[in-house]
């Protein structure tokens, strides 16, 4: 257990009811902020110190800092939910909190506590709980980072890092969140490789996805798919997202974890939720091809996209240069919306957990 304690530093003017709420009459995703963030400094020979919750600003940041030059940062995502009773619950923050050392490990950075994390999420949540939408898609999503902050130009892990979190309020990540995307297979783009840093939830990584991104928006389409940066047939994930495959017998597939495919914690849920609803699911390899070929004879019924930001979110058609086409009908599927619907009532305690993945706050 961690020895860290964090200081509340109430906000000296946050801003009224009635400024707020006209903030979250319409949130989008990742635009509109709380008033206050998590702050706590490591130094090499001292540790993890000075952590506090405290008002929202911007960071001071020297220009020879270690993270402008170098890219050591990480990331995680995950958020809180008003409940029925008006209180608020998060969703398995002790995962959030296991992967985010994980990624600091692969990083070479230090790692955050776990158990401090998890506190860090739950003080956050607590002093910023007005600003958890009550709206059927809306939650309050939680931004977790680390940077590395000493100034010295060299290649070599730091000695100094800042741990943040900023807290958003959000609604759905996609316009429709009960419609289906529209996917562009990238040829000539791979998101990680093998021995790379495609496991951890570093920056990178989603900096290397955004030309592929773009151009999967040029062709009218909402999120890309990356094969594996060996031989260009294997589907691995989506420019954000895990991704399942169901076929005409019930069977899910998703690819197998490895260093070039992050292990989502929405990736989890549903292979366990799904077991337990009688479904066969597999962690295999499978190919564009077979993709193709399924669809075309009617083997796969449905495929859908995952993670925390856009929960499970139904694929209706795939393009690419040499060939498109639709799964099923284009809409979403019996499996995506049951599955959906098992994690979204225990996400907001509507159901049993029989996990401890329901945490309530207040």
């Amino acid at each position: 257990m961690s020895d860290l304690t964090f200081e509340i530093q109430s906000h000296p003017a946050p801003r009224t009811a009635e400024e707020r709420a006209a903030l979250m009459a319409n949130p989008g995703f990742g635009k509109v902020f709380t008033d206050h963030m998590v702050v706590a400094r490591y130094t090499a020979g001292r540790g993890w110190h000075d952590a506090r919750i405290q008002a929202r600003e911007a960071i001071p940041l020297d220009p020879a800092a270690a993270v402008l030059h170098y890219a050591q940062e990480i990331f995680e995502g995950l958020k809180a939910y008003r409940t029925a009773d008006g209180g608020a619950a998060l969703f398995r923050p002790e995962a959030n909190a296991l992967r985010f050392r994980r990624s600091a490990e692969r990083m070479a950075m230090a790692p955050f506590p776990e158990d401090a994390f998890v506190e860090a999420m739950r003080k956050l949540v607590e002093i910023d709980r007005a600003w958890i939408p009550d709206t059927p898609d809306g939650s309050l999503y939680l931004r977790p980072f680390m940077i590395a902050s000493e100034a010295f130009l060299g290649v070599k892990p730091a000695s100094e890092y800042l741990f943040v979190t900023i807290a958003s309020a959000v609604g759905s990540y996609f316009k429709d969140p009960t419609g289906t995307v529209t996917v562009w297979i990238s040829e000539h783009f791979t998101r990680a490789a093998p021995g790379g840093t495609g496991a951890a939830k570093c920056g990178g990584n989603y900096a290397a996805s955004l030309a592929a991104q773009s151009e999967a928006a040029s062709q009218g389409c909402e999120q890309v798919v990356f094969l594996d940066a060996a031989e260009r047939r294997f589907v691995e994930e989506l420019g954000g997202m895990n991704v399942f495959f169901v076929f005409e017998d019930g069977t899910l597939v998703t690819p197998p974890l490895s260093d070039s495919i992050l292990p989502g914690i929405t990736r989890d849920s549903v292979i366990t939720l799904a077991r337990e609803a009688g479904l066969t699911v597999k962690e295999e390899p499978y190919t564009i091809d077979a993709w193709r070929a399924d669809v075309r004879e009617g083997r796969l019924t449905e495929a859908f996209a995952c993670g925390t930001a856009a929960v499970i979110t139904p694929i209706g058609t795939v393009k690419g240069r040499e060939e498109s086409f639709t799964i099923g009908n284009g809409k979403a599927g019996p499996v995506a919306q049951r599955l959906r619907s098992l994690l979204v009532d225990i996400q907001r305690g509507n159901s049993n957990d029989a996990h401890g993945w329901f945490q309530k706050i207040f």
